[in-house]
């Protein structure tokens, strides 16, 4: 006969039992976090030896691909399997159309090399989205009235990931929310050889409020101005649309998923994980980070307990890893 678990009552069960010690409660942990699931998000910039502050983001820089070498030289020793890469365009190379996402010597393309040599065994990641390099700040190429162009941004897209593949990427991340781009991509990477160069799909980026200071990382917050991205990127109140869009780019190639932004989308990140069963990341964005680190530089909250439980929470909810502006801090804790 099957147990029924409303038949447990007090005194004979004592849920604090199994708490009343640091043995048993580590015993029955359900969820654990460790250096393994995190990916740390970087900006690169051009320059040889600079290092510029987020002003919006307190404790994350910008880095010249030579100090970055060093920053995946650190990720390494501390046991963290991978880097996302994020350049910082130049203004003098963005265009319109956002031509420099694919050139094979951009900042992007020499910073992959870069790592690459010097750090084989660490994960490269980069994002394939042109708003850091269009003068409008959209993820794509837009016509005449402002709209973003699908089936056109894609064109571009597809080169501009090839362009990393060729530089060494080990996963190309699509972070633009045009549809049926994984599956060109995918159909290209495997014309062009690179069968084990996977796909990590921002399937479900919603439209958030969340990443303003990320945008003025990558120095895209002035080119987008008054815009949004409300045509292409998720409505925040849905949740069934994201089993949709991340359903389909599984069936188009992806081999990992991601929702974007995390703490305040974790029902999606459950979702995903429940139904379909999937390697599944979340991003604790740009605006979360800069929340957390405004109450703890005020001593509203304890920085170590605060970030180390933000990011339970995502394995939790079912994530397989995070990136987090927090990942050197959390593995050095976690080590």
């Amino acid at each position: 006969m099957a147990f029924n678990n409303s038949q447990r009552y007090f005194p004979e069960t004592r849920m604090r039992r199994m708490r009343a010690d640091d043995f048993s409660r580590r015993l029955m942990r359900e969820n654990r976090l460790t250096p393994d699931d995190l990916i740390y998000p970087a900006f690169v910039i051009e320059g040889q030896g600079v290092r510029e502050t987020v002003a919006s983001m307190p404790g994350v820089e910008r880095l010249s691909i030579d100090l970055m070498v060093k920053q995946a030289r650190e990720l390494v020793s501390l046991g963290i399997p991978a880097i996302a890469l994020f350049p910082v365009t130049p203004a003098e190379v963005k265009s319109e159309l956002g031509e420099e996402a694919f050139n094979p010597d951009g900042l992007a393309q020499r910073a992959v090399r870069a790592i690459k040599d010097a750090c084989p065994d660490l994960g490269v990641i980069t994002d394939v989205a042109l708003d850091p390099f269009t003068t409008h700040g959209q993820d794509g190429i837009i016509d005449e009235q402002g709209y973003v162009l699908n089936d056109r941004t894609i064109e571009t897209l597809v080169a501009q990931a090839i362009s990393h593949a060729e530089a060494g990427a080990d996963v190309v991340a699509p972070s633009d929310m045009m549809d049926g781009r994984i599956g060109y991509i995918r159909a290209m990477l495997e014309e062009q050889g690179y069968v084990n160069t996977r796909i990590m799909s921002y399937a479900a980026k919603y439209a958030s409020a969340y990443y303003g200071p990320f945008r003025d990382a990558v120095g895209s917050a002035a080119n987008l101005g008054k815009s949004n991205k409300f045509n292409y990127q998720m409505d925040p109140a849905n949740s069934d649309e994201a089993l949709h869009e991340v359903a389909l780019d599984l069936a188009e190639g992806a081999d990992m998923v991601m929702v974007k932004p995390g703490m305040p989308y974790l029902d999606i990140v459950r979702r995903v994980k429940d139904e379909l069963k999937v390697p599944v990341f979340a991003y604790q964005v740009s605006g979360e980070y800069a929340m957390h680190m405004a109450a703890f530089q005020n001593g509203w909250l304890d920085e170590r307990s605060v970030m180390l439980e933000s990011l339970l929470a995502f394995k939790r909810a079912g994530a397989d890893g995070i990136l987090t502006y927090f990942a050197v801090r959390a593995a050095q804790a976690l080590n």
